[in-house]
């Protein structure tokens, strides 16, 4: 939902403050050219205007915040503590607390001299790392014990340059061996090495003002929320909602992650998610355009990546990436090849299965019907055509087809639905409850609209379960919550992905602000943000929920309530829970793909949870074969307690393997489709007032 705000007009006399500069440093002149321009002034007064009166929260711009700007500008800037020495924070610290001031004030300088001292830091880092690798990969020391720590975030600042120098020394080694345990020769890890980071040093030096202030805006704008963010006039075209890119070429929404360009969810039936080898949280390290050289992409900034990927639709794009599941010690890489193109409605349309299943003796069928998004044709909508296409319309021919072939009940699969339409997750929840509110808006002035069904009657009343996971999102967490806040359906799977906030695109002098001016609500009043639904039962998840979802996101919004919508009438789905969960625990202890879900799951958050890695070649290589023997050993456990042969190794496409169908199984196949489908027949056995009749 989008509403266009006033435009906020400012009479003001700009002006700059006297502010005492940082100390020069010996290549601090190179960067002086980077100033701020009367427009970004103008526009920098504009969202601070913007933001005071229109935010969802209007949290005050004061002290405590200008400490959460400043502190999210070094993180911005220095993730990995790994440029800046505690002699310049101790430096930036005079401005510390003073940026909600030089905001009002229209003083963008202290900004710059940062992002300028950063610059400066950044050019000595990969100077000294050229110098490094102009010594010779073969003259690297393997031998030697120490550790590097990979996991910065909240290390002490270095206290001088040598220490600075300390730190580089190792990663340059570590890259060095992370390449030669990967398989490459030396002659090849010096040139890439070497390559990689001239070409940062080449890009480094063609920062542009704009750079710079659209860094240090969206550090002030990203502390009211993820979403509320500044887009300058060359990216205001790039960034989609959930201040990631939208790629229309492979279907793909990505954000940064330190010096890595990171997967956050692949569009349904896009390119990338039909190539079944891209996953989230994966890692993009180089890209290259159809047969072309790979170009090596790690540090380079999201929008540079972007213009590499995009291209004409049935154009080819190879894609090097690290897979999610691969420990911090392990950076093979494998290489993806997708064809670009547009992502077509009717790839997205719903679809149907049948689920055949004995349970208790019986065979049952239970209809599946898929839903990738919740879409509507809004062209042929308004333009009165009657075969308009839209998820409800798909799904009530769906309904029909299931229920003329008699199945026990229905299975409504939401996984990996990032949302779409809210008129759809409305008119789509209207087929299922009698009459009545679907989800409440409320603004920034408190007030509530509320979005209902109002007309009566429910087109299929019969057994109902919905099914999600982590990349269910927006549309998906409405429908899904009202199911569960009418007690319509079971709600089975994993936590949904938890964005429940509303944002517009605000114009301005120069560039956009996209801020966040309103918060979903379910029927219950309880928010979706952050927490997103939580169903009945619970599956294993299959990704870590601390890397995907609005809670792996820095200054998410809260979740939070309000009056609810409906009066809550009795459950009766909740006497049956405990039940139901005793059976789905007992069914699942020894189901292969969820023990191999489960244990994945846990192996993977314990390499994750490891800070440093060891710089000796023989340690490291032994920690890494010990690692894919564990993995070997998940997999193989799981193929032997299903009757397959075991693996001898571990191929790349085995490890992202999840336990889901493909298009060759049947449903059955999808051990969470048919747990799903078992639990509805528990529920429709132990209440059979349920069954269609």
């Amino acid at each position: 939902m989008k509403r266009s705000l006033a435009s906020t007009a400012l009479a003001l006399v700009l002006g700059f403050s006297a502010l005492p500069l940082a100390a020069k440093t010996t290549a601090a002149t190179s960067w002086d050219y980077l100033q701020p321009d009367r427009e970004q002034v103008i526009a920098s007064l504009n969202v601070v205007e913007l933001l005071r009166r229109h935010h969802y929260n209007k949290p005050p711009l004061n002290d405590e915040r200008s400490i959460q700007i400043y502190d999210n500008y070094l993180k911005l800037l220095d993730p990995s503590r790994s440029y800046f020495t505690a002699a310049d924070i101790a430096e930036f610290n005079q401005w510390r607390t003073r940026f909600d001031d030089l905001l009002k004030s229209g003083d963008l300088e202290p900004g710059f001299t940062i992002f300028r001292r950063h610059l400066t830091r950044t050019e000595e880092r990969l100077n000294y790392a050229l110098a490094e690798l102009d010594k010779g990969v073969d003259k690297i020391d393997f031998s030697i014990d120490e550790e590097l720590q990979v996991d910065r975030e909240k290390a002490p600042w270095a206290k001088d340059r040598a220490e600075l120098d300390e730190l580089w020394r190792k990663r340059v080694k570590d890259e060095v061996l992370r390449l030669k345990i990967a398989g490459k020769e030396t002659k090849d890890i010096q040139e890439l090495l070497t390559k990689r980071y001239k070409n940062q040093l080449a890009r480094l030096k063609q920062t542009r003002g704009e750079d710079v202030f659209q860094t240090y805006i969206n550090a002030f704008a990203t502390t009211y929320d993820p979403h509320t963010t500044y887009l300058s006039p060359d990216n205001a075209e790039n960034f989609d909602i959930n201040m990631s890119l939208s790629l229309e070429g492979i279907g793909a929404v990505l954000q940064s992650d330190n010096e890595h360009v990171k997967v956050v969810r692949l569009v349904p039936a896009g390119p990338a998610e039909k190539s079944k080898q891209i996953a989230p949280a994966d890692k993009i390290v180089g890209v290259a355009q159809g047969n072309d050289e790979m170009v090596d992409v790690i540090g380079w900034r999201l929008d540079e990546v972007v213009k590499l990927i995009r291209g004409p639709k049935g154009s080819t794009v190879r894609l090097e990436v690290i897979p999610a599941s691969n420990p911090p010690s392990d950076q093979t890489s494998k290489v993806v090849t997708i064809t670009r193109e547009a992502v077509k409605l009717e790839e997205q349309a719903a679809k149907k299965k049948v689920l055949e299943l004995k349970h208790e003796g019986r065979d049952y069928k239970l209809g599946v019907i898929e839903l990738p998004a919740f879409y509507l044709d809004f062209k042929a909508f308004r333009a009165g055509d009657p075969n308009y296409k839209s998820t409800t319309r798909d799904v009530k021919r769906l309904l029909d087809e299931l229920q003329a072939e008699k199945v026990d009940g229905v299975v409504i699969d939401l996984r990996n639905n990032g949302g779409g339409s809210l008129q759809e997750a409305t008119e789509l929840t209207s087929l299922f409850i009698e009459q009545g509110p679907t989800v409440l808006v409320r603004n920034a002035d408190g007030r509530v609209d509320v979005l209902a069904d109002e007309n009566k009657g429910v087109y299929y009343s019969g057994p109902l379960a919905v099914l999600v996971n982590r990349l269910s999102a927006s549309a998906s967490e409405i429908f899904a919550g009202a199911m569960q806040d009418y007690h319509r359906a079971l709600i089975l799977g994993g936590q949904t992905f938890g964005k429940g906030t509303v944002q517009t695109i605000q114009p301005l002098n120069h560039g956009e602000l996209k801020l966040t001016l309103a918060k979903f609500y379910r029927v219950s009043g309880q928010s979706t943000q952050h927490q997103g639904v939580i169903p009945d039962i619970l599956y294993p998840d299959v990704m870590d929920t601390k890397d995907i979802g609005e809670s792996a996101l820095p200054a998410a919004l809260p979740w939070d309530s309000i009056r609810p919508a409906i009066t809550p009438e009795l459950d009766p789905i909740k006497p049956f829970l405990t039940e139901l969960k005793a059976r789905h625990d007992q069914r699942t202890a020894k189901d292969p793909d969820f023990v191999f879900t489960r244990d994945r799951l846990t192996l993977a958050k314990k390499l994750m949870a490891e800070t440093t890695v060891s710089l000796n070649e023989q340690t490291r290589r032994a920690r890494q074969a010990e690692v894919e023997a564990k993995q070997l050993a998940l997999e193989n456990n799981r193929r032997l307690a299903k009757g397959e042969e075991p693996l001898k190794e571990l191929a790349k496409e085995d490890e992202d393997a999840l336990p889901v169908a493909d298009e060759k199984s049947t449903p059955e196949d999808d051990a969470y489709l048919a747990e799903s489908g078992r639990i509805l027949l528990d529920y429709l056995g132990l209440n059979p007032s349920l069954a269609l009749h």
